[in-house]
């Protein structure tokens, strides 16, 4: 298997020197554990937090996975640090704008209790903060947005505060310290473990030494791998390294799947929001490329066979305009004078449209990513000037003018997105890979379930969903069964404190696909927050649970307790 990293025995500790003294290791040199530090905070921070910080799990990455792994270890009794890039925690479904991808028995079995509370949460604020009709405000399984994507589409803000609603008392209480806009610059490692963490703040350039005997790894794009020569995977295994049906012949790391620039748009009709033509908009009005089918499509068109039978009419109010849509107007009964936002629904363009698949963010130079970024936002405001300009309309004619982008709806200044929708990541070389296999029914046709882990630490489902990629392989939708999440995919091969939070689990190119989705980060996450408390509380590694029996069936009745199931039902609800 095609991995990057190696074991260097020391990484960092030289720059680290160089720019600071580090303090002593907060690590306790017991053999074979981890002890946790008791160091108290530092007082009175100056501008900028320059210096060093000490909790028990640092987390790199405020996504949701990361918000799950702060929520349950805080809620042990840990003290935890989690960074975020941008200034939203939440991730995929608040920074990233999209409205949460969920199985059909989410409502009831379907995932951990805590996120049931999220969802909950949500539609419990648009209930007292907003102007729902009395019928909206009856219905038990309210969905914002109506959107047929999700049963729950909601605005990235009001995701946003729930979120920070559940965390807020570990805030408060000072057991939780979260540094927005600070991204992980270098890391110091000795032989096969984490630490300090080296972050930096966006606007200031000071940086913050972080200590733990822990380390979650919850960025989009598995960002500390490398940063800590952990060994990881990236891009399209081959047959002959997974064994999967539909793996490729030869290995193709750089082949991932595209990412997107979200963006929000309402519609006004007999209002004209025109955007000026975008300098590139004939690269992209004119650029063909090949679907599913084989045939060779406009990328700016609905004529693949999918999109012309999905259409877009946001004067009917159908087709891709309700799709992620997360204001239905009909829902809300806004006052003349306010409640503005409620007047026009509003949907967020997540489609094969504005994927972007002509480059790829995993290893490349920061000047680059933030080339292909901008490149997807071209994309973006090319399609966006196409549909109110040049798409064809039902009634024969071309383009809805009354389409205007919605910045206050994502809170940014361009209407787009605060980070790029990441659907793969890089990938810990794990103790154990799910693999294509262990979730479909290919090797047991009569199967309803997937395959059993005696290690699961969570559930989840999804179909295999591949968007094209940067080799132009196109979306491949494969059915999947309900399966587990397996404790070994969330232990790296070598490192011992260092724990993937996010999409960065032990998955291959085909089964990212379907691990990926909203509630199984956010359970991925939940265990690992769960997983470092146990694993201080016990002194023992977290690979000695795969080891021993005793300590993965008391950690796993702990789950079970704080509400994350490890099995689906034998029956399932119909």
């Amino acid at each position: 298997m095609t991995r990057h990293g190696q074991s260097t025995g020391n990484v960092g500790r030289r720059d680290f020197l160089q720019r600071l003294a580090v303090a002593a290791p907060v690590m306790l040199a017991v053999p074979g554990c981890l002890a946790p530090t008791r160091r108290t905070w530092p007082g009175g921070d100056p501008p900028g937090m320059a210096g060093e910080l000490a909790a028990d799990l640092v987390i790199i990455g405020g996504g949701l996975g990361g918000c799950a792994a702060a929520l349950a270890a805080a809620r042990r009794g840990l003290r935890v640090i989690m960074t975020e890039q941008t200034d939203w925690i939440g991730g995929q479904l608040t920074q990233q704008a999209v409205p949460p991808d969920e199985n059909a028995w989410i409502e009831t079995i379907g995932g951990t209790r805590s996120y049931l509370t999220l969802r909950s949460g949500m539609r419990d604020y648009y209930r007292t903060q907003t102007p729902l009709t009395a019928r909206a405000r009856a219905n038990v399984r309210l969905n914002p947005g109506n959107c047929w994507v999700s049963r729950i589409g909601c605005e990235p803000r009001v995701a946003l505060a729930v979120i920070e609603a559940m965390l807020a008392p570990y805030v408060h209480s000072g057991q939780l310290r979260i540094l927005r806009e600070h991204t992980a610059v270098a890391a110091d490692v000795h032989r096969d473990r984490v630490q300090a963490v080296r972050v930096r703040h966006g606007d200031t350039a000071r940086d913050v030494v972080l200590h733990a005997p822990y380390f979650a790894d919850a960025t989009e794009l598995g960002d500390l791998l490398p940063l800590t020569r952990t060994e990881y995977v990236t891009g399209a295994e081959s047959v002959a390294q997974t064994d999967e049906p539909h793996a490729k012949r030869d290995a193709e790391p750089d082949n991932v799947q595209a990412f997107t620039m979200c963006f929000a748009l309402e519609y006004r009709p007999g209002e004209h929001h025109v955007i000026d033509r975008p300098s590139d908009y004939a690269h992209w009005r004119d650029l063909a490329i090949p679907a599913a089918d084989g045939v060779t499509y406009r990328l700016l068109s609905f004529d693949e066979p999918a999109n012309r039978r999905i259409g877009f009419d946001p004067e009917r109010r159908t087709g891709y305009w309700s799709y992620r849509r997360v204001i239905d107007r009909d829902l809300f009964a806004p006052q003349p004078t306010v409640d503005a936002r409620y007047r026009h629904d509003v949907s967020i363009i997540n489609w094969g449209l504005n994927d972007y698949s002509f480059g790829s963010l995993i290893d490349v130079a920061p000047a680059t990513a933030q080339q292909q970024i901008a490149r997807a936002k071209e994309q973006g405001l090319a399609l966006l000037y196409w549909l109110q300009t040049e798409a064809p309309r039902p009634d024969g004619g071309a383009g809805w003018p009354g389409l205007r982008l919605r910045p206050d709806i994502m809170g940014t200044d361009d209407g787009f997105a605060k980070y790029p929708y990441i659907r793969e990541s890089r990938r810990v070389a794990a103790e154990f890979t799910v693999r294509e296999q262990h979730v479909t029914a290919a090797a047991r046709p009569d199967a309803t379930h997937a395959a059993a882990f005696p290690d699961s630490v969570g559930i989840g489902h999804y179909s295999m969903d591949l968007h094209r990629t940067t080799r132009g392989d196109y979306g491949r939708y494969g059915t999947t069964l309900p399966f587990q999440i397996p404790l070994g995919a969330l232990l790296p091969t070598r490192m011992e404190n260092l724990l993937p939070a996010c999409k960065n689990l032990g998955v291959t190119h085909l089964t990212n696909g379907c691990y990926r989705l909203h509630p199984i980060e956010w359970n991925i996450g939940e265990s690992v927050g769960s997983l470092v408390a146990f694993c201080l509380a016990r002194r023992c590694l977290p690979r000695a649970l795969r080891r021993q029996e005793r300590l993965l069936r008391d950690f796993q009745r702990e789950l079970e307790r704080d509400g994350v199931p490890q099995h689906w039902p034998r029956d399932l609800p119909r």
